[in-house]
């Protein structure tokens, strides 16, 4: 166990939960208790019998997100189950809240049928805002998503899709001011085509950055393979639009840019040498495809990785609390492309051109004012 480990355990069995709620109005008098409770509660549940939309203003369900997993893809750990899976829907809850302000609650459910776990969510949506699904395993995760989609009447986003994708696709704007490189000229080679690497593709490609080529454990990935599910199957309609073939060094030679979603150590620095002065993003945790120093060494013009201890953090705690904090304030029924374009240029726009280096072209995790730009950016997109 390494030192942040331990640290980390020693947090939890002080904290026993690192998250809790708390009441918004104390009671302390009979007429607190009247007002929050019975009698007088019965008329706003009146008022929302009669018209459903006051949902919004008369309960917290206007600012509540539920943070769901069927713990089958936590974090680097895989299928752990649900009740593994609970401190890191508690730490997303926690970053809800201190980035953007939007209150969020964790549910595990237990279960690895799509139809019950559809069904579950589906149940209980009418309690939320919005539906934050997290850590579900590919492909199950790519018809989670669209059904839910179909039933539900508010935001339902799968945030180790989009939300990669957006700061991958932000990331990737500034990059291309650093170096020089041309929107629309690039191409961009993503290692990785589970859930992350299917949405990033998807993104870029709609946002026009250039040929997107995929790669999985089989090589370059081409329309008409067989053996793909169904996000691969869709993300082959839209990307390697000279049908190339090959392995992953294949693909990266003359490449722009690499997107790395998959696992550590799959990428040289020869194979960044062969690149047209590459921007490199491996963003596999802990252990990235390839570390920053090999890849500058491989000649990389812009590197950036998951890690906090590496310059560039592609972080998606700079997008879900912002894109939810918007999406709540516009009351949206759901998050679509535009939105998430919205939420990239604004992520993008934080670090300003005149402060673009090779080693800042993303604004810093920690940095607590992105949410409120990013919900802005989503907000009016929304709306209009």
């Amino acid at each position: 166990m390494d030192d942040t480990s331990r640290r980390s355990l020693e947090l939890h069995e002080q904290l026993h939960g690192k998250i809790e709620v708390i009441s918004r109005r104390h009671v302390e008098t009979r007429d607190d208790l009247s007002l929050l409770y019975t009698p007088g509660v019965a008329e706003p549940c009146r008022q929302i019998q009669a018209d459903y939309s006051k949902s919004w203003d008369l309960t917290r369900r206007g600012n509540m997100v539920a943070v769901i997993t069927d713990g089958t893809a936590i974090l680097g750990l895989g299928d752990i189950g649900p009740a593994a899976g609970m401190p890191v829907m508690e730490g997303k809850c926690a970053l809800f809240k201190e980035f953007g302000d939007v209150d969020a609650f964790p549910l595990c459910i237990d279960t690895h049928d799509v139809d019950e776990f559809v069904r579950t969510v589906y149940l209980i949506s009418k309690s939320f805002g919005g539906i934050n699904l997290e850590d579900i395993a590919a492909p199950r995760c790519f018809e989670i998503e669209r059904r839910l989609k179909e039933l539900c009447d508010i935001p339902v986003f799968h945030d180790d899709q989009h939300g990669t994708a957006i700061v991958v696709a932000a990331a990737m704007i500034n990059a291309l001011k650093v170096t020089g490189k041309r929107m629309g000229q690039v191409k961009i080679v993503i290692n990785g085509a589970g859930a992350a690497g299917c949405a990033i593709g998807a993104l870029l490609a709609h946002m026009g950055f250039g040929n997107v080529v995929m790669c999985d454990v089989n090589g370059i990935v081409c329309e008409g393979d067989e053996g793909l599910n169904s996000g691969q199957e869709a993300i082959s309609h839209v990307t390697n639009a000279d049908h190339e073939r090959g392995t992953l060094a294949d693909a990266l030679r003359g490449a722009d840019a690499f997107v790395g979603v998959s696992r550590p150590g799959l990428v040289t620095a020869e194979m960044v040498a062969s690149m047209n002065e590459g921007i490199v993003f491996p963003m596999a945790n802990p252990t990235p495809e390839i570390m920053p120093d090999e890849a500058l060494r491989g000649g990389a013009a812009v590197v950036g990785t998951g890690r906090s201890d590496f310059p560039n953090q592609i972080n998606n705690v700079l997008v879900f609390p912002g894109i939810f904090k918007g999406a709540l304030a516009a009351r949206a029924r759901e998050i679509n492309e535009a939105m998430e374009v919205a939420a990239a240029q604004a992520l993008a726009s934080l670090v300003p051109d005149n402060q673009l280096s090779a080693r800042n072209i993303i604004p810093s995790a920690l940095d607590k004012s992105v949410a409120d730009v990013v919900a802005r950016a989503v907000a009016d997109r929304a709306r209009g």
